[in-house]
């Protein structure tokens, strides 16, 4: 008898009413330590190994999805997006004019500055606050302090994480001079009453997978630096500099973005600000960690599968992933992807507004094949305007996915805010199906795994996998298993999932879910020296983060409490295509609710050295 053979009604056929919610549970050993080392030697074998791994998409039901299920749709090999209607109380930005101009525009849209608020910041009867942008460019008008001030406060701090019992590398590559030396220009700048911008003198992480000149980019590998030089910034990374922003160093990841939790045998693995026991969640791990720990107010990650909103959920942050081609991916390691893009992490929503208006721009080549909508940012300055706006904004929740969570306390923590959140602005939470969602994580595995396999392969070549950490190296077994038919019908699952949304869309204006289906992991000592393969885990952390980056959404990571355990819980907010706009003005509303907020463990008051 031959295969059972599937076949697919055409998305436009499926019964919504009788879609069932499918969790797809992952079925994959957690290994660590030795035996992490000898499941590497196992699988690396050409017979034992090929039969391992098919065994791992045996259990898992990949190869039934791929390869004995006929797909109706068309491939889609990168997003394509419907034209979307415009959206309300919108400030329009100038895509190909300077960056500190969209940046000027940008704080025109943040509601008036209050100078007396910075002064509450370590009282003891008002709740935790970050220091916010602003905070930092009244002090630097004011002459409170000065950049070079503040300088000697972010080097302090970053080689005492480093110095620690146990050591927290949040920097890969670091120049303390070089700190300095662009801290000084800064600080001359406001001396001459000239700074370039509002983010003058504002401290920067930069994830070491985005081009950083002179710093080598080695995406946390030890060795690629050999292979690839840095000639000149990433293009999102020439934007800040444009604007005066004080680039700190290369910040900490999980090798080659190849993880979710942030281990990194190769320098040592970021420890989370609240819990140093416990991961950020990565791949941009080192980014969120600087930023929650307060040293930068701000960094730059890529999130190919939930590597900004991850690690800034688990860090108690806010991280911003864009639609796909909004923001020009040359310079970064994955700019060769169909599912990746470069955002900003920050500890407040204005912040990341901030940043993005200063990075956004499609590339030349995406404003042909995408054709992005004219960027825009809400405006905030009228509160009555904007309350009118937010109230009149459907949001779309699919309850069986969203309260399929590890701990209750996420999904609790959520809904609570959700409640309120209508109740305050009337909004409508309207109840939503999502068909195949374990079909949209295959599809997504698949096209991340093989565009990797596929950039590494003249690596892979000259041995230079052997360099990987191990549980890279399990990953690109994997990875390297998936055939062009795997690819191709990953991609027509990548148009039916995509009609889904858009039919979702016409309905309601944003999804929600909590960002992660659990808090910040604890880290097992073992993994600290050899890793750790632990799918379940990163299947808690990716479940409700794959449609931001198969289908190129945009999509946030806000804080909105904690659990039990004083661990951060984010709540994500997926948009239409080019809604940033949107996507930012519900999370500014969410924001404002007064959530609890605490300060974390690990953290240094870079602005008043204290």
């Amino acid at each position: 008898m031959g295969k059972t053979r599937i076949v697919m009604l055409p998305a436009s056929e499926v019964d919504l009413t009788k879609v069932k919610y499918d969790p797809g549970e992952i079925e994959a050993p957690h290994i660590t330590g030795l035996l992490l080392k000898f499941f590497v030697k196992l699988v690396e074998m050409p017979l034992i190994g090929s039969l391992l791994i098919g065994h791992l998409k045996k259990q898992n039901k990949m190869n039934q999805m791929l390869r004995d299920t006929l797909i109706p749709e068309p491939p889609m090999f990168r997003p394509e997006f419907p034209p979307q209607e415009p959206e309300s109380g919108v400030v329009f930005l100038k895509e190909d004019g300077k960056s500190e101009d969209r940046v000027e525009s940008a704080v025109e849209c943040l509601p008036q500055y209050d100078p007396a608020s910075n002064s509450n910041h370590s009282s003891d009867s008002t709740p935790f606050r970050y220091w916010k942008i602003r905070d930092y460019a009244y002090s630097y008008r004011s002459s409170l302090t000065t950049p070079s001030i503040v300088a000697e406060h972010v080097i302090s701090a970053i080689e005492g994480f480093s110095n620690k019992t146990s050591p927290t590398p949040l920097l890969i590559s670091f120049d303390a001079d070089d700190v300095r030396k662009q801290a000084s220009s800064s600080t001359q700048r406001f001396q001459e009453g000239k700074p370039l911008s509002i983010l003058d003198g504002i401290f920067i992480a930069i994830k070491d997978d985005i081009d950083l000149y002179p710093h080598p980019s080695n995406g946390a590998t030890t060795w690629l630096h050999e292979l690839r030089s840095v000639e000149k910034d990433a293009v999102s990374v020439s934007k800040l500099r444009s604007c005066g922003a004080i680039l700190v160093g290369k910040a900490n990841m999980h090798e080659l973005g190849m993880g979710t939790t942030g281990v990194n045998p190769n320098y040592g693995t970021a420890r989370n600000p609240h819990d140093l026991d416990r991961y950020t969640g990565g791949s941009s791990s080192g980014p969120a960690a600087i930023v929650a720990s307060g040293i930068c107010s701000a960094a730059l990650g890529t999130d190919g599968g939930g590597s900004v909103r991850i690690p800034s959920s688990l860090c108690g942050v806010v991280g911003l992933k864009t639609t796909y081609g909004r923001t020009n991916i040359k310079g970064a390691l994955c700019d060769g992807g169909t599912v990746e893009v470069i955002g900003p992490i920050a500890s407040s929503v204005e912040d990341i507004m901030l940043i993005y208006a200063a990075i956004l721009g499609s590339s030349p080549a995406d404003k042909i094949s995408l054709h992005p909508s004219v960027p825009c940012l809400p405006d905030l300055s009228s509160s009555h305007e904007n309350v009118s706006v937010t109230g009149s904004l459907k949001l779309g929740k699919y309850s069986d996915w969203f309260n399929d969570v590890f701990s209750p306390d996420i999904s609790n923590k959520c809904d609570d805010i959700l409640n309120t959140f209508s109740e305050t602005y009337g909004c409508k939470v309207v109840e939503i199906v999502i068909p195949e969602l374990d079909q949209m994580r295959t599809a997504h595995v698949v096209s991340i795994g093989s565009e990797a396999a596929a950039s590494l392969s003249p690596d892979i070549q000259i041995g230079m996998d052997k360099k990987l950490t191990l549980d890279s190296r399990i990953n690109f077994a994997l990875f390297n298993s998936f055939t062009a038919a795997d690819y191709v019908a990953a991609q027509r699952l990548r148009r039916r999932i995509m009609y889904y949304h858009m039919e979702i869309f016409k309905k309601v204006d944003v999804i929600v879910t909590p960002t992660t289906g659990m808090t910040a992991p604890v880290i097992p000592k073992t993994a600290l020296t050899y890793g750790e393969s632990n799918i379940k885990v990163t299947g808690n952390l990716m479940r409700f983060i794959i449609a931001g980056n198969l289908l190129g959404l945009p999509a946030i990571s806000v804080p909105v409490g904690y659990d039990k355990e004083g661990l951060p819980i984010g709540l994500q907010i997926i948009g239409r295509p080019w809604a940033e706009a949107t996507v930012l003005r519900l999370a500014a509303a969410f924001e404002g609710l007064r959530v609890e907020t605490k300060r974390p463990a690990s953290y240094f008051d870079t602005l008043k050295g204290n």
